[in-house]
C-alpha cells in the first residue's frame, strides 16, 4: 500500500471545529443564561458550513462534491455489505457521501431555524423584526429548532457510526486520514490544491476564527443583539413606582394577566399579609397602568408563556412565584438559596434577574452568583 496525501488542511481544521461547534452548541441549548453562546456557536457552525460547501465547488479532487458518490445503486451495495471487507474508497464512499450533503442541508436549515426562534421568541438578531408579527407563534419555530438539530445529530451519529465500522470491521484508515490527510491507497495519489486552494484554505480558517471572535466578543453585533429596550416605569406611572416600589422591586406588569392584577388592586387591604391600601385616585392610576401592561398586551415570551400557564387554572393566581410557568422555570433550584441572606426569598427577582425593573429579562442578563455563592 501506498501512502497518499488525500484531505488538505482546510478539510481537517473544519472537519474538528465543526465537531467542537455542534457540540457547543448542542450542550449549551438548554441553559437560558447560556443563550446567546448556544447562538454564537450555531452561527460560526454555519460559517464554516458554508465554506465547505463553496470547498465543494472549488477545492481539489476528493474534496469537490464531483467527485461524491451520490449512485442510489452504489449506496444499497455498499449498506448491504457494510460490514465486509470490500475494496475501499479513495474518498468519500456513497454511504458518506449522502449522510455529508445531509448534514450540509439539515445543518444550514437547523442554524437558519435557530436565527428564526431566536428572533421571534426573544427579539434577539437578525429576525428581531418578525418578533412583534410572530411572537404567538414562538413554539413553532422553537420545536422546529429542534426537530432539525435532532436530525442533524441523528445524521452525524450515523455518520461516526459508519466511521467506526469502516476502521474496526472494514480495516479502513478513515478516521486517521482525517488527522493527518494521509490515507493508504493501492496506486499513488497525490492530491495537489493550487495557489487559488491554499489561499481560499486560509481565508476559510481566518474568517471563521474571526467570526468566531466577533460574535464572542462584540455584544450588540447584528446576530445577537437584543432589540429588547429598557423601560422607564417611572415616566409611564410615577404613581406605581412611588407605591408599589417603595416596598419590593418594581415587577414589569407584564408578568401577570389584567385578571389577576384586577384581583389584587381591589384587595389592597390583604395585600400578601399587609394593609397596602391606597387612595382611589392613586389606586385608580396604578390599577389602569397596570391593566394597560399586563402579559395579554405584551410581546415579551415571558408573557405569554405566563399567560398559557394559567389558561387551566380554577383559581386567579396573583403572585407570580405561583404561577405553573414560574414553578417549572425555576424548579431545579434548591430552596434553601430563597432562604439564604443573599437571596431571602422566591419574589426577590431582581436576585438573578439584574435588570428587571427595567422590565429585561433577556436570557443573558440573568447572573447566578448569589445562587452560587450558597450551593
Amino acid at each position: 500500500m501506498i501512502k497518499s496525501y488525500i484531505w488538505p488542511l482546510g478539510n481537517r481544521i473544519s472537519h474538528v471545529l465543526m465537531i467542537l461547534l455542534f457540540a457547543a452548541s448542542y450542550l449549551s441549548g438548554d441553559e437560558d443564561e447560556l443563550l446567546s453562546f448556544h447562538a454564537v456557536f450555531g452561527i460560526s457552525l454555519g460559517v464554516l458550513i458554508i465554506f465547505r460547501i463553496l470547498w465543494g465547488v472549488v477545492g481539489p479532487k476528493y474534496s469537490k462534491f464531483s467527485d461524491f458518490d451520490f449512485s442510489i445503486k452504489n449506496l444499497v451495495v455498499y449498506l448491504s455489505s457494510v460490514f465486509a471487507k470490500t475494496k475501499a474508497h479513495i474518498g468519500h464512499n456513497p454511504a458518506s457521501s449522502w449522510a455529508i450533503i445531509a448534514m450540509f442541508i439539515i445543518g444550514l436549515l437547523s442554524i437558519l431555524s435557530g436565527l428564526l426562534a431566536y428572533g421571534v421568541g426573544e427579539n434577539h438578531g437578525v429576525f428581531a423584526f418578525l418578533h412583534s408579527i410572530y411572537f404567538k407563534d414562538t413554539e413553532v419555530f422553537e420545536e422546529l429548532h429542534e426537530l432539525l438539530v435532532n436530525v442533524f445529530l441523528a445524521i452525524i451519529i450515523a455518520h461516526i457510526a459508519g466511521s467506526l465500522i469502516e476502521k474496526f470491521v472494514r480495516g479502513g484508515d478513515s478516521i486517521k486520514s482525517m488527522v493527518t490527510g494521509y490515507k493508504n491507497t493501492e496506486t499513488a495519489v497525490d492530491t495537489k490544491t493550487s495557489l487559488f486552494g491554499k489561499i481560499f484554505q486560509i481565508i476559510w480558517i481566518l474568517v471563521a476564527v474571526a467570526s468566531f471572535v466577533y460574535l464572542l466578543g462584540i455584544k450588540d453585533n447584528i446576530f445577537i443583539k437584543s432589540e429588547n429596550k429598557a423601560v422607564d416605569y417611572e415616566a409611564m406611572n410615577v404613581d406605581f413606582v412611588n407605591e408599589c416600589a417603595s416596598c419590593h422591586i418594581a415587577y414589569p406588569p407584564y408578568l401577570l394577566p389584567k385578571k389577576s392584577w384586577s384581583v389584587m388592586m381591589n384587595n389592597l387591604t390583604n395585600h400578601f399579609g399587609d394593609d397596602a391600601s391606597l387612595d382611589e385616585k392613586t389606586r385608580l392610576s396604578i390599577s389602569t397602568f397596570l391593566q394597560k401592561e399586563a402579559s395579554e398586551n405584551s410581546t415579551s415570551e415571558v408573557a405569554l408563556k405566563i399567560q398559557k400557564s394559567l389558561n387551566n387554572q380554577n383559581q386567579t393566581i396573583i403572585a407570580i412565584t405561583k404561577t405553573p410557568f414560574w414553578k417549572a422555570k425555576h424548579k431545579d433550584i434548591d430552596s434553601k438559596v430563597f432562604l439564604s441572606n443573599k437571596v431571602k426569598s422566591r419574589a426577590n427577582c431582581q436576585a438573578c434577574h439584574i435588570d428587571i425593573e427595567k422590565g429585561l429579562l433577556d436570557s443573558e442578563l440573568i447572573d447566578t452568583k448569589n445562587i452560587k455563592a450558597v450551593l
